[in-house]
């Protein structure tokens, strides 16, 4: 029999958990406006995909799915106001900024969707152009300007007015910027409206509309019907090109990156931490967009062993929470210890010199004044060759290596030291032994155990 819960709270379904957010997000008064904004969206793009219907006009459906993101926009303002609300839990630490960020590339991904399938569609009409009736084509053009205008002048969304400063500028708002250069050298008081750049929403459903005007002239006059086709080929490559640009920064912002625009003043600051008193190194920081506007960043600090972990931390914080909001600092104290070389007396319980014997460092040069490993007289101020003995260690005192083996006395076996030369050509010999397999050399305090010997029955000596 299954354990039974008795206090056990209800687990609410997915939907559930919506509504409740939902609710919360509606009792807000702010939110009220967005509501309402969004009920007349949803009314004015019901009637515009109508239209499009009865007109077959696929101008005025590319400019739909315009009103259509400004519904998604709408949505994405009311996630701002619940990322508001909302406090940083143990499970989201950073808070629910990124939600945000999230659902801003979500509807830029999708106003780029919807351009590719305008794109599609007008390569198809290409090949068999069908007759456009205007009678509603102007109708729908003015009611989907005047509300997406209205709607984009009538509420912040706080993070669309961010992406599209922040983002680098579209190919329409450079041309655009081009003619209100000149036409503000002419006349300087349009520099307010025009200059430096334009809000690219606002700049889309103004040539989108200008782009289906044209078209009700032509097919007016000419029964011109190819124009709707191209105009709508326009809106659609106008739209991609304003999207693109607000999708790559908040793909930027997903991943994690540094905003370029702050590296150097993150560098100047890293800079500024490492000249504090006590601060060692500082190392491991890494920087990234938390969410629109907010910075965060982790960094590790090396600091003296005498230094105060608190004051320096202190000095740190205060030092990069001017650009960095969110901002982890790990503390930690030099602890490297360097490693003594001992040149005095080794201790005599280390070791026993009966057990050890002691082999001299050989000379570098021989006799005949060659050099041991190339076999080449060395002129005095060439450097030593690469591979030579020619190390520091050369003037340090015997080093002392432990001797286990047993020694075969009476054996007629060479107990002397292994000439250099015989070394290099044979290996290191060992005492008592013919030869081993290389040559070590140690400086440290301890000695190396030299070899073990395997023999048994042998009486030390």
């Amino acid at each position: 029999m299954g354990t039974i819960h008795l206090f056990r709270k209800p687990q609410r379904s997915f939907f559930g958990k919506l509504l409740q957010e939902f609710r919360l997000v509606a009792a807000d008064r702010r939110s009220w406006k967005i509501l309402l904004f969004g009920a007349i969206n949803l009314t004015c793009t019901g009637f515009l995909l109508m239209w499009c219907s009865s007109t077959n006009s696929i101008a005025l459906t590319a400019y739909t799915y315009l009103t259509i993101f400004y519904l998604f926009s709408l949505m994405t303002c009311l996630i701002s106001y619940w990322v508001m609300m909302r406090k940083p839990s143990p499970a989201y630490s950073f808070g629910f900024e990124r939600l945000e960020v999230l659902a801003v590339f979500a509807s830029t991904v999708l106003a780029q969707l919807g351009a590719l399938f305008i794109l599609k569609e007008s390569a198809e009409r290409f090949l068999e152009q069908p007759e456009i009736h205007t009678g509603r084509l102007l109708v729908g053009t003015f009611v989907a300007l005047s509300f997406n205008l209205f709607t984009m002048l009538s509420i912040r969304n706080k993070p669309f007015a961010y992406v599209s400063e922040a983002a680098s500028t579209s190919w329409l708002q450079e041309h655009v910027a081009d003619l209100s250069r000149s036409l503000c050298g002419i006349i300087p008081g349009l520099s307010s409206i025009f200059l430096p750049r334009m809000n690219p929403f606002v700049l889309i459903d103004l040539a989108g509309a200008f782009a289906l005007c044209i078209t009700y002239m032509l097919i007016e006059i000419n029964n011109y019907f190819a124009v709707d086709t191209a105009s709508a080929i326009a809106i659609a490559l106008m739209t991609f090109g304003t999207m693109y640009p607000m999708s790559v920064y908040s793909g930027k912002v997903l991943l994690q990156t540094t905003p370029p625009h702050v590296i150097g003043q993150l560098d100047k600051l890293i800079r500024e931490v490492s000249t504090l008193d006590g601060v060692l190194e500082v190392r491991n920081e890494h920087f990234w967009t938390l969410g629109f506007g907010s910075l965060a960043g982790s960094v590790h600090v090396r600091i003296r062993r005498d230094a105060n972990e608190q004051m320096v931390l202190a000095h740190v914080t205060n030092r990069l929470y001017t650009l960095v909001s969110t901002l982890t600092v790990q503390i930690f104290k030099d602890d490297w210890i360097r490693p003594a070389l001992l040149s005095g007396p080794v201790a005599a319980n280390v070791l026993n010199f009966s057990d050890h014997h002691i082999i001299p460092m050989p000379p570098l040069k021989g006799t005949d004044d060659s050099n041991p490993v190339t076999s080449t007289p060395a002129k005095p101020s060439s450097p030593p060759p690469e591979f030579s003995f020619n190390t520091p260690g050369k003037n340090v005192s015997p080093v002392i290596l432990l001797n286990t083996q047993t020694r075969p006395y009476g054996l007629g076996v060479n107990h002397g030291h292994t000439p250099y030369s015989s070394m290099l050509n044979q290996g290191l010999g060992v005492p008592g032994i013919g030869a081993t397999q290389g040559f070590r050399t140690a400086f440290t305090n301890i000695p190396s155990r030299y070899g073990t010997n395997n023999r048994i029955g042998q009486p030390r000596p």
